[in-house]
């Protein structure tokens, strides 16, 4: 197979994601119209040179460097299909920003693995890349939309094989995504969680998670409100995101049918008719202003498609 040559590109755009959306912890997630672009790019070195070019205000704290996500994506290609690591350069646009609980860390690691197979001509299926995905973020929710789009349902069956469900979401539903301008480590999130739970409230959140799933398909309203409750990790999580009750009742009373944390927060996902789409947005930024934190709160819709690239010529 031959190596692509110095200078040759691709530019992979990917999805943001919002996972667990209310009671499916760490197996729910859907992709948003909101996404990081990354330009990778063969150059001059061997295959433990890895650049990495901010684009964006966004993410300057970030390196390049082998402990980088994108460039341990592209690692795991270049393993995977047997082939001989190339130093690479990632140029990102970054729409998606790091550490609120928005993917972002998914989409450098699915950027990475769909670059690096892109550059080598596409030598490992998509259900390979998929498996990679997993492997590298430990947990499915968020890389698995952002490379597939969609709503999508992740386990792993009693075989052992991750089985990806994708599901349906009615268009009259639109994400209401409040990205605050405070931070909060995935890592930090996952540590006040309890080591066990009580199985009344697992109970309770198999339930929320049937009612949200059958309200998202038909945009049923009572179906998707009665659904949209966690006792899993939500209880643990609020008192980490400053004002996030405050934002979440807000939205409630503009119209959302539903809030819930996004991933491991901050940001915060509100669920509602079009029509209240742009009443909720400004409520929660009201409210997060009214506790000293500036935010946004863009309107989405389910992003379909999922990760996408194409060649750019460098003539």
């Amino acid at each position: 197979m031959a190596q692509p040559r110095i200078g040759q590109k691709v530019i992979v755009d990917v999805p943001s994601t919002t996972a667990n959306i209310g009671p499916g912890f760490d197996c729910l997630g859907a992709a948003l119209g909101l996404n990081n672009q990354f330009t990778v790019q063969r150059i001059e070195g061997n295959g433990e040179r890895f650049e990495l070019i901010m684009e964006s205000n966004e993410g300057n704290h970030l390196r390049g460097g082998p402990e980088n996500l994108v460039y341990r994506a592209a690692q795991r290609v270049w393993k995977a299909a047997e082939i001989e690591p190339v130093a690479l350069e990632a140029r990102v646009k970054l729409a998606v920003p790091p550490a609120r609980g928005l993917g972002s860390s998914a989409t450098a690691i699915v950027a990475g693995l769909v670059g690096a197979n892109a550059l080598m001509g596409s030598p490992l299926p998509k259900e390979k890349l998929l498996e990679l995905a997993i492997d590298i973020e430990g947990h499915p929710d968020n890389v698995v939309p952002s490379l597939l789009g969609g709503l999508c349902m992740t386990a792993k069956a009693a075989s052992e094989r991750w089985r990806v469900v994708r599901c349906d979401w009615d268009q009259s539903i639109k994400a209401v995504v409040a990205i605050p301008g405070i931070r909060l480590s995935t890592s930090e999130a996952r540590r006040v969680m309890p080591k066990t739970i009580p199985i009344g409230d697992a109970v309770v959140n198999l339930g929320a998670l049937t009612l949200l799933l059958k309200g998202l398909k038909m945009g049923d309203e009572d179906l998707i409100a009665d659904g949209m409750h966690d006792r899993l990790h939500e209880p643990y999580r609020w008192r980490l995101i400053k004002g996030g009750l405050e934002v979440k009742e807000a939205a409630l009373k503009a119209g959302a049918l539903g809030c819930a944390i996004s991933g491991a927060g901050p940001s915060i996902l509100a669920l509602c008719k079009g029509s209240y789409g742009k009443s909720v947005s400004s409520a929660m930024v009201k409210a997060w202003e009214a506790n000293g934190v500036a935010s946004r709160a863009p309107v989405l819709d389910l992003q379909t498609n999922g990760s996408q690239w194409h060649p750019e010529s460098n003539e």
